[in-house]
């Protein structure tokens, strides 16, 4: 979960980096070393690194397969206002999240912006707007027609925000966002479509969410002494039973339906 890139990773990179690009140039002119992006390298570096796929991942994959996008199955933004416990709002700030994800990777700009705004109120009752960028809301409203530049804010924005939350002794603030962040993603997936298990492609992005949830389970039983974060573990277990049941590579209907209905009984629980 945790990664530190050493100084002396950092040396060995760079060789390896100059080691490419010499013998690229002695193949040929018109090879390039290899680009090493910014956000790879500022994830890299990162002390505290998020566990488990972005929503983005997950949506991005539903919109590569062109599921539509339906904004009834997100939460609606008038229920922010409702959130009063830390529990919910860190539930529903994660909630919010895989919304914004799903808004962005769609182009729905006004969506963006909305959910964007609704998470923003979240973090200020959290008490952790240190953790973004004091202009992360211009920043996003001025790149609403960049999808590629949007994925990198917000994503970058996940990041820094758990980031924060294990550097000041909050991780199980954390634990609860990140499990509103997944159980909203795998909802939206299982209810984007009225004939999901004849849809190969949706039945295998499903099927896929099994490993980061054992992963999710595993990492919020390290924080089981919270108690909120034990209830979340304890609203995730009959869901966690259905998908280890599941045999490698197959599926059937039954099971597919007994996810798409416990996940929606767990989701409902948490924007309630």
């Amino acid at each position: 979960m945790r990664r530190t890139f050493s100084i002396a990773s950092i040396i060995i990179a760079t060789i390896v980096v100059l080691a490419s690009c010499n013998m690229g140039n002695k193949k040929s002119s018109e090879q390039k070393a290899p680009e090493i992006k910014k956000e790879i390298v500022e994830k890299e570096v990162r002390e505290f690194v998020y566990p488990l796929p972005t929503s983005f991942e997950v949506t991005e994959m539903l919109n590569r397969i062109e599921a539509s996008y339906i904004l009834s199955l997100s939460n609606p933004v008038s229920n922010v206002d409702k959130y009063f416990t830390e529990k919910n709002q860190a539930l529903n700030l994660g909630i919010y999240s895989a919304d914004l994800s799903y808004a962005s990777t769609y182009n729905q700009k006004q969506e963006t912006v909305d959910f964007m705004n609704a998470s923003k109120k979240l973090i200020d009752k959290l008490d952790i707007s240190a953790a973004l960028d004091k202009d992360l809301l211009t920043t996003i409203e001025n790149n609403l027609d960049n999808k590629d530049q949007m994925v990198d804010v917000i994503t970058n924005s996940f990041y820094d925000t758990y980031e924060y939350l294990n550097k000041n002794d909050r991780s199980s603030v954390s634990m609860l966002v990140i499990a509103g962040s997944w159980v909203e993603a795998l909802y939206i997936s299982t209810h984007i479509s009225e004939d999901t298990f004849n849809n190969r492609e949706m039945v295998s992005i499903i099927m896929e969410q099994k490993e980061p949830l054992n992963k999710l389970m595993t990492i919020l039983k390290e924080h089981a002494t919270n108690e909120d974060v034990k209830a979340t573990i304890e609203d995730l277990k009959i869901l966690n039973e259905i998908y280890n049941s599941i045999d490698s590579g197959s599926i059937t209907q039954d099971q597919l339906k007994a996810i798409e209905d416990n996940v929606a009984v767990v989701r409902e629980k948490f924007v309630s």
